[in-house]
């Protein structure tokens, strides 16, 4: 799989912008501010339809422009796609395939497949347990793009469900006269909540059952020692034990277990006004086993064993999305100039031999010299092809 042509019209900082694509490396040079990150992550938004960076649409609308549109041509083996993406903030946004219409945007999911390494990546060690949710929802429906429903359909049950406790706790504390809502309504949203979440519960389990030993693999080459983990951690028990049993539990299994949570914790719930068990509330552990057992790596782990574990975990992912057999894009974003020689040399090997992967960086030096591949010249709102013979931009000033 690979992207022939990007174009966008008022996306972050371009007006408009025709990009024609290689297969191979195309690395993209520029000094800071001049707009390689954001062809990344529009890029990056036609896969997912989710920036890395911003959590809400508004920010990738050009200032002063009233929409955004994202445009890639997408070939994989003898045929080619051509996806469109409309960003409208405030409303709806809007899609088309071969330019035509689409009921809904996530139905143009899963014809471009990415993986991004950028920065904001030691978010997924560091960061609260969104980033690691964030990360493995993406990963899933990158792999199964029926599961973006599935979580569309949890996230509009946890939104009703969340405003009648809301209301409900509001009434308690007497913040709000009337009479309490009939929480009797509040079982029809437990029952909606469970059946969708035992769904997106069991889509990221198995996803992390393939994930989870080609990230210790990984770190393994890149830190010189095993004992990476990644593992799920629940908000409520998922067996009598209150741990995973050892074989895969069933949908139905699940739906149980996260409907008698559900009972459970309504008293609480009420008193606070959310829900406060569900795959919401779920997190990623990982640790590192330094040979006296695991430990996580979020507060225990060096800057450099950080890195080492967030570039382990983005690896795996596009493992695992090759393991498929449709190889993603592989979005390098100014990463290069983070890592130390042998962390640069491991990313720069995997990077060599993908079918195709888009580099950016401030300065040519920061490539390292086995990437090859298709030079551009981002400037001004402009990316050109550099031509043979052409000099790279000077290095920024320091001090």
């Amino acid at each position: 799989m690979r992207l022939i042509h990007l174009s966008l019209a008022d996306f972050r900082s371009y007006t408009a912008l025709e990009l024609p694509l290689e297969a191979g490396v195309g690395v993209l040079v520029g000094r800071n501010g001049q707009g390689k990150t954001n062809v990344v992550e529009a890029i990056g938004y036609l896969a997912n339809q989710a920036s890395h960076r911003v959590a809400q649409d508004a920010p990738l609308v050009r200032a002063g422009a009233p929409r955004a549109v994202v445009r890639g041509a997408v070939r994989h083996e003898d045929r080619t796609a051509l996806i469109e993406l409309e960003i409208n903030p405030g409303k709806a946004n809007r899609a088309r395939l071969n330019r035509s219409p689409v009921s809904r945007p996530r139905d143009v999911l899963g014809y471009l497949r990415t993986v991004l390494f950028a920065p904001e990546d030691l978010a997924l060690v560091k960061g609260d347990p969104a980033e690691r949710r964030r990360f493995i929802d993406e990963l899933l429906v990158a792999r199964a793009p029926r599961y973006a429903a599935v979580r569309a359909d949890y996230e509009r049950a946890l939104k009703q469900r969340n405003a009648l406790l809301r209301s409900a706790s509001m009434v308690r504390r007497g913040a709000r006269g009337g009479q309490a809502p009939d929480l009797s309504t509040l079982d029809v949203w437990d029952g909606h909540l469970a059946k969708a979440g035992a769904q997106l519960l069991a889509a990221r389990l198995a996803v992390l059952r393939g994930l989870a030993p080609l990230v210790d693999k990984a770190y393994g080459t890149i830190a010189g020692h095993s004992g990476a983990a990644v593992e799920y951690r629940p908000s409520f028990p998922l067996g009598e034990s209150g741990a995973p049993a050892d074989r895969p539990l069933t949908v139905a299994e699940l739906e149980a277990a996260l409907g008698e949570a559900l009972t459970e914790a309504r008293p609480s719930e009420v008193e606070r006004g959310l829900t406060l068990v569900g795959p919401h509330r779920d997190d990623l552990a990982l640790t590192i086993d330094y040979g006296s057992g695991p430990l996580p790596a979020k507060g225990y782990a060096s800057h450099g064993e950080s890195w080492s574990f967030a570039l382990a975990v983005k690896l795996a992912s596009y493992e695992l999305l090759r393991s498929d057999g449709i190889e993603p894009v592989l979005l390098l974003d100014d990463v290069f100039a983070e890592l130390d020689s042998s962390r640069r040399a491991h990313l720069a090997a995997v990077a060599a031999n993908a079918e195709q992967v888009i580099v950016t960086a401030a300065v040519e030096q920061d490539v390292p010299a086995e990437l090859g591949g298709k030079r551009y010249l981002v400037a001004e709102g402009s990316v050109n092809m550099q031509e043979s013979g052409d000099n790279p931009p000077e290095p920024e000033p320091t001090g």
